[in-house]
């Protein structure tokens, strides 16, 4: 490109400032929305997995209301057995059948003792499961609120920022533009290497202002005049003065 070319390190230091300065803004807004669709995603992933329990709950306790439904149903049945050989004693014609009579009856008393105790067993075990079931639902409803208020947060930050985001990324596209090949590869490079996308620092007290550690004063008189591209030492960032901008005459 003849433009990029004929351009001096100035300005093409002033170039990409100008461009980490947009990118950074651009960085700002993607943090706040960033962490936002995450907590969301991550609050449905949860409700998914409590509906996903309460269901499994819901046939449990069906189960145990089946079960307790079919030991009520014995109880009944032996009752009805007892009655009709207690009446049967009435009309025995010897001890023989008078022992038969009276084993059954001995063996439908056990049955329902054993039926009550499965109905207590199954009881106890639905209050278990019922209590658990509360929970859920009350850690449902909680977490339905807070993914509704999380959305309507993150509603309210994409249209506050989406002129400004769309503004910024023209801004940021143009200004790439205005940068040779070379140069976009480093800086690109470089902001993905670091958490927080600074490529290009300014110095800041003698030190550079992405890692901190101390710029000899050579160096800093030699970034101040800007006949060359200077990277940090230390992580490798593109140093510029912080008078970049707004250079003094001298």
């Amino acid at each position: 490109m003849a433009t990029t070319k004929e351009q001096s390190i100035a300005d093409k230091l002033r170039g990409l400032y100008a461009l980490q300065q947009t990118d950074s803004k651009l960085d700002e807004i993607a943090v706040l929305k960033g962490e936002l669709p995450m907590e969301v995603s991550d609050l449905e992933d949860e409700i998914s997995g409590l509906h996903t329990r309460l269901k499994k709950l819901e046939g449990s306790i069906a189960e145990i209301d089946l079960e307790i439904a079919r030991h009520n149903n014995n109880i009944k049945e032996a009752e009805a057995l007892i009655a009709r050989y207690e009446k049967q004693l009435d009309n025995v014609k010897n001890n023989r059948e008078f022992d038969a009579l009276t084993k059954e009856i001995e063996l439908q008393k056990l049955e329902i003792q054993l039926s009550q105790k499965k109905i207590r067993e199954a009881t106890a075990n639905k209050e278990v499961k019922v209590e658990s079931q509360n929970q859920i639902a009350s850690k449902l409803e909680q977490r339905m609120k807070d993914v509704e208020s999380k959305k309507v947060e993150l509603q309210k930050i994409i249209e506050k920022t989406e002129k400004e985001e769309t503004k910024l990324a023209k801004d940021s596209e143009k200004a790439r533009k205005g940068i040779e090949d070379r140069l976009l590869v480093s800086y690109d490079k470089i902001r993905k290497t670091y958490r927080n996308g600074l490529a290009v620092v300014t110095v800041q007290r003698g030190a550079c202002g992405g890692c901190f550690n101390r710029i000899p004063p050579q160096m800093q008189i030699e970034i101040g005049v800007m006949k060359k591209i200077i990277a940090c030492e230390h992580c490798g960032r593109v140093l510029v003065d912080e008078q970049i901008l707004h250079p003094v005459e001298a």
